[in-house]
């Protein structure tokens, strides 16, 4: 059996008898964030399942982004995009910046990158159109908590975020759990 089809034969189980707290949901609310937070993290795979209870957050309370390594790399990339539609459509007041000890983006680099991609057989001309981006994105993390300030930053300073709206940085422990405050925002 393919990975795909596992994954859907567990999905038709799953959608036959879901958990008791996935029923009778009000799903024109559910899309709101209770908390109305939205937080921006990495998207490494110990994180999963572990991030949010770690943190006392269930199904609804909040909104999350995951990227490589939390990153932001423009006044309108992709998280900075996702963040406009969390602030003016579904109410968020509140951001946190989570980054995670032993994050594999530290590791990272556009020389290891374009090896691997040219590797793969991605074309040298593909490579080329993107090189700059690549390289002013995966060279410039070095440190995860480093990386926290800097996307907290770019978040509190952008244009496109009202001022009132909170924005925090912690650090998260992938195998303890522990968090650390980076960036307390007072407003």
């Amino acid at each position: 059996m393919t990975l795909i089809e596992e994954i859907l034969q567990t999905n038709e189980k799953f959608c036959a008898n879901p958990p008791a707290d996935y029923s009778g949901e009000d799903l024109h609310d559910s899309k709101l964030p209770k908390k109305k937070l939205a937080i921006v993290t990495c998207m490494d795979t110990r994180l999963v399942n572990f991030l949010e209870p770690a943190l006392g957050l269930t199904r609804g309370d909040v909104k999350v982004i995951k990227n490589a390594g939390n990153c932001i790399t423009g006044v309108f990339d992709s998280t900075i995009r996702s963040l406009l539609v969390c602030i003016y459509e579904l109410g968020v007041q509140e951001i946190i910046v989570i980054g995670h000890h032993e994050c594999g983006m530290a590791k990272t680099t556009s020389e290891s990158l374009t090896k691997a991609m040219l590797s793969r057989g991605i074309s040298a001309d593909a490579v080329r159109m993107i090189q700059k981006d690549l390289n002013e994105w995966a060279d410039e993390f070095k440190h995860p908590e480093e990386n926290v300030r800097d996307a907290v930053a770019k978040i509190k300073t952008n244009p496109l975020i009202p001022k009132d709206v909170k924005v925090h940085g912690l650090m998260f422990h992938p195998r303890s759990g522990k968090l650390e405050l980076i960036v307390k925002d007072e407003i």
